[in-house]
């Protein structure tokens, strides 16, 4: 048994498991009260709603979020007709890939038929049961009529992948590549090796994207397909027959542009394609082996673009970028079809994000350093999280234009509401950047590490998407060099420090500041090379508004120099950290990991009061915990007495607070400890737990992010005199961005009248799309 065959069965029965995929229930079922909701009498109530309004199914049911991916077993990935219940492994994989990519739930339907007619009279029978119809593996020609039957007799989406998936994945392809060698795609010839039902909707997809239907040439099994030819023929491969002289692969692919291949193994040969035009793209998409294999094309054409449908080599055409994503944005706007200004939306989408910067989690999940738009890189890569944000939208806002969508919805919020099917911790950054961009005046952050590839990305992205206007500290030449090395199209404000105008300025006033504090004149001209400390010190004279830095520097060598120009805010005796921690979708702040290791009674109190008003900006309502190892007396020590003084401090100084202690930590997030032991604790489920020491804090954050897969987001500064941000070694470019927007709305919020209090558009708080008393909670649109 080879090791991918050994491997492929096992990961099919993994922990006596059999299938991929399972049934989950969205509602609690815990008590009578819950079954009684669930079913039988409760359950009546939905059944006659949607009996009067048919619409309301969509608000009661899981119909407007189900896709039924249906399949008679014919045509099987590169196995052929193998019988419904062979396909099932196949179209249970079809469900994870719904699920993992756009979080659409599926029920697989095998078919146990060839007759086109059982077959159509059966998926329309249970039609009503799903929001769209997915049909998969259905052979040539029988899969055209299936699909236009079925289209025109329902009123849900009816989506074939195998022909239109693959269409628009490579039709995303076809115009980056165009783009890159410089040709008119009305101008292009095609030649197609292939006249299936894939093969046939590339060549209408390349008419549609501009393609010239007369340059076009299919080529079967038995040869060209040509005008007057009658043997093997059907109406679909009709409608290409060309006028033309070829008689086979080899006669068509002189020279030719472009060759598509969805037929066979190793049909393209090497000589053959020696005969095409200049800069070829050669997609070989036959699976798993191409057409012909990628470095045997490219050592016959090093001009050529290649792609294949293999993931082990550059430009994959995988239709895993369109399907999901397609049906995520006809499904929100309960779209009656997928039509083809959709189809090419779609591919439009994927084209230009593929022009974007790659973020980490992508390169990470490849093994590489860096990728950028090129001849190696011309579609997105599957695991890039932002198609979902890209290619769903453009899909939904072509549904509402062409008149098919029965839902309006707004692009922008709707691209907001996806981003929350991303996690709960995408919906926290993305809260933070929506309320940056709503500033009616951005802030100009300065950045000391601007020659760092990760910080100059990032910039980019805060400059792009309005989050505020980037500042640059370092060498033109060197960051000019790596923008362009990295394909980015920015053109930032760079300060170079060895020829800055009001250097001698920044000296003066560095000096007059820590002159009585032991600093000496050439003790500030010295710092002041400190990169650090002249991003502090712009914040201080008015060349910016805030400050981000510490991707190459130790904790202590950004927050140092930021609390000796700047001190703490007033009123404010001691700054402190705050981590945003997420874990099952729930979002609890843990304070303080980052700046004070041994806080007093009174410290306790300080960190805890700018903790919880923190909280209330994300639009939290804070529950205060204020942590030990003993709960409420019932371990008297120096250390617990030490948090049970910072409780008694916060009922005097913050006497609407809600906050209780000393407690242990499960005490404070488990309710039932509370309800059963404490029921006078003020404080159930708090989602801000303020630790004893940084050593508790900084321990347990680490923990639960490494062993308890939670996701962190921080440590965000609180107190300090000026809106300086620190990251940490190792942060990734959204990481950055998103500290950049904290320190935007720190900034922001320092102007007079709190510049962020006036938005042009209000941004929703984290609470409002999705928590409720600690618990996420999907916001039903």
């Amino acid at each position: 048994m080879s090791d991918l065959r050994k491997e492929a069965l096992e990961y099919h029965h993994l922990n006596n498991k059999p299938g991929k995929i399972s049934v989950t229930p969205t509602k609690p079922l815990d008590t009578q009260r819950d079954l009684g909701l669930a079913y039988t009498p409760g359950v009546a109530e939905p059944v006659l709603e949607i009996e009067k309004d048919p619409a309301t199914a969509y608000l009661y049911t899981s119909k407007g979020n189900l896709v039924a991916v249906v399949s008679n077993g014919t045509a099987i990935l590169g196995l052929g007709d193998r019988g419904p219940l062979a396909s099932k492994p196949v179209m249970e994989g079809k469900g994870v890939l719904f699920k993992k990519f756009a979080d659409i739930d599926v029920f697989d339907i095998e078919v146990n038929s060839h007759d086109v007619e059982e077959i159509i009279k059966v998926v329309a029978a249970i039609a009503p049961t799903f929001g769209g119809i997915n049909l998969e593996d259905i052979k040539a020609p029988e899969c055209f009529e299936i699909e236009r039957r079925l289209e025109d007799m329902l009123d849900i989406p009816v989506f074939h992948d195998d022909q239109h998936g693959t269409a628009i994945i490579s039709g995303a392809g076809l115009l980056n590549a165009l783009e890159l060698v410089g040709k008119d795609i009305g101008k292009i010839k095609i030649v197609i090796s292939g006249a299936g039902a894939s093969a046939i909707s590339c060549a209408k997809m390349a008419v549609l994207l501009g393609a010239k239907r007369e340059n076009i040439t299919l080529v079967d099994s038995r040869g060209v397909v040509y005008e007057g030819r009658t043997e093997g023929m059907n109406k679909y491969k009709q409608e290409f027959a060309g006028k033309t002289n070829a008689r086979d692969l080899k006669d068509a692919c002189k020279g030719a542009d472009v060759f598509y291949g969805l037929s066979v193994a190793d049909v393209l040969k090497p000589e053959m394609v020696k005969t095409m035009a200049k800069d070829p793209l050669i997609f070989a998409m036959a699976n798993p082996n191409p057409e012909i294999p990628y470095d045997v094309a490219k050592a016959a054409r090093p001009d050529a673009i290649v792609a294949t449908g293999r993931s082990d080599t550059p430009n994959q055409i995988n239709n895993v970028l369109g399907f999901p994503f397609i049906f995520r944005g006809a499904l929100d706007v309960r779209a009656t079809h997928i039509n083809d200004e959709m189809k090419v939306a779609a591919a439009h989408a994927l084209a230009d994000l593929t022009k974007e910067d790659v973020p980490d989690s992508v390169l990470r999940a490849y093994g590489i350093e860096s990728l950028k738009f090129g001849r190696d890189y011309i579609i997105p890569k599957p695991f890039d999280p932002r198609v979902l944000l890209w290619e769903a939208p453009a899909v939904a806002e072509a549904a509402m234009h062409s008149g098919v969508a029965r839902v309006k919805v707004d692009i922008e919020e709707y691209r907001q509401a996806l981003a929350l099917r991303q996690g709960k911790g995408q919906q926290v950054r993305q809260y933070f950047m929506n309320k940056a961009k709503l500033l009616p005046k951005k802030m100009r952050i300065v950045f000391p590490e601007g020659e760092e590839t990760k910080v100059i990305r990032a910039a980019a992205q805060v400059e792009e998407e309005g989050i505020g206007q980037p500042i640059l500290l370092g060498r033109p030449d060197l960051i000019a060099e790596e923008i362009k090395e990295l394909g980015l199209r920015y053109k930032p404000e760079i300060i170079d420090l060895r020829r800055f105008d009001r250097l001698e300025d920044y000296i003066a006033a560095y000096y007059e500041q820590r002159q009585r504090r032991g600093g000496t004149l050439a003790n500030a001209q010295k710092h002041l090379r400190d990169r650090n400390v002249f991003g502090a010190m712009m914040v201080k004279m008015g060349d910016a508004d805030a400050m981000v830095s510490g991707l190459t520097f130790e904790y202590p060598e950004v927050i140092r120099p930021a609390l000796q120009i700047h001190h703490t805010a007033k009123g404010v005796k001691r700054a402190s950290g705050v981590y945003i921690m997420i874990v099952d979708d729930r979002v609890y702040l843990f304070t303080d990991a980052t700046v004070n290791i041994e806080p007093t009674a009174e410290d306790l109190a300080e960190i805890a009061i700018l903790a919880a008003d923190f909280a209330k900006q994300l639009g939290l309502e804070p529950r205060v915990a204020m942590l030990s190892f003993s709960n409420f007396g019932g371990t008297p020590h120096p250390l617990s007495d030490k948090v049970r003084r910072a409780v008694d401090l916060l009922h005097q100084r913050a006497p609407k607070m809600v906050v209780d202690g000393e407690m242990q930590a499960d005490t404070a997030v488990v309710r039932e400890i509370v309800e059963k032991r404490y029921p006078f604790s003020k404080v159930q489920e708090a989602n801000v737990l303020v630790f004893p020491s940084l050593e508790a804090a900084n321990v347990s954050y680490k923990l639960l992010n490494r062993l308890g897969n939670a996701q962190t987001i921080g440590p965000i500064i609180l107190g300090l005199g000026a809106p300086i941000q620190v990251m940490q070694t190792g942060d990734e470019v959204r990481d950055i961005v998103n500290m950049a927007a904290v320190a935007a709305l720190d900034a922001a919020d320092r102007k007079p009248g709190g510049n962020h209090k006036k938005p042009v558009r209000k941004a929703k708080p984290v609470a409002k799309v999705g928590v409720k008393n600690g618990r996420a909670k999907r916001k039903v649109r």
